[in-house]
């Protein structure tokens, strides 16, 4: 019961049941850079109407620490993303509580939806957003992170391109700064298919498994979080070896 009238104040009131009925709008455009994939809504995004808007999920910082945006913005300012030549949409619209509460059926039916959408958009990158995201999507489980080696299907275009879940939960890796090398990485990948790097190493871009290859170091040590532009203290980090919740200390 108290989680219950907890979570009704979270929702100004509504219930679970009626903000599951919300809908959370794609942000697109024709020609986009990057096309950003999530699985399907959560409540706290499809009641405030914004992607990626509960706090402690990581994509707005790691959008900015990598220069893929000028600015650090609000998941209430994704509008302007279509600007910028970054979209979002997710394979499933309907909101859940969990992705779990989805069935294959609509998986299935939300991927071949999501395929006719880059076909007619024709983004140059599409970039699942978490690892088991790709998984639902390409039914494959073992494959790198970062550019895969095959185009989405239909198209001689648009390349395909896993990042670890922006999500404040993913303990794989945990930290924002720690995921900041996969953005690092495809906005440098964006900027050679758009002309302005005459060549491009494509062990830059390939990253095994849950690991962040050492050669991404010293780009990432040019990145603003290592010119102390970035605040993460309130990011809390599992450190399964000790089995303890730590909390990084706060930057003076």
């Amino acid at each position: 019961m108290g989680s219950g009238r907890k979570r009704k104040n979270m929702f100004d009131g509504m219930s679970e049941e009626e903000v599951c009925q919300l809908k959370l709008p794609d942000r697109l455009r024709a020609d986009l850079d990057i096309l950003v994939v999530g699985i399907n809504p959560g409540m706290f995004s499809a009641y405030k109407g914004h992607h990626y808007a509960k706090p402690g999920n990581h994509f707005w910082k790691c959008l900015y620490l990598s220069g893929l945006t000028p600015r650090q913005l609000s998941a209430s300012e994704d509008e302007t993303l279509p600007g910028l030549g970054i979209g979002l949409t997710n394979i499933v619209e309907r909101t859940t509580r969990s992705s779990s509460d989805l069935d294959k059926k609509e998986i299935q039916a939300g991927a071949e939806i999501l395929v006719v959408k880059i076909n007619k958009l024709r983004p140059k990158i599409a970039v699942f957003n978490g690892k088991q995201i790709y998984e639902v999507f390409s039914g494959k489980k073992k494959f790198n992170l970062g550019l895969q080696p095959e185009l989405v299907q239909g198209t001689n275009y648009t390349h395909i391109w896993v990042m670890p879940s922006s999500s404040g939960r993913c303990t794989t890796p945990c930290r924002a700064e720690d995921k900041v090398p996969y953005y690092v990485a495809l906005k440098k990948f964006r900027d050679y298919l758009n002309g302005h790097l005459s060549e491009i190493d494509e062990k830059e871009l390939v990253f095994a498994p849950l690991k962040m290859q050492k050669i991404h170091k010293n780009e990432y040590k040019e990145s603003l979080y290592f010119k102390n532009q970035l605040n993460d203290g309130d990011d809390k980090c599992l450190d399964r070896k000790k089995e303890t919740l730590t909390k990084k200390p706060k930057q003076k």
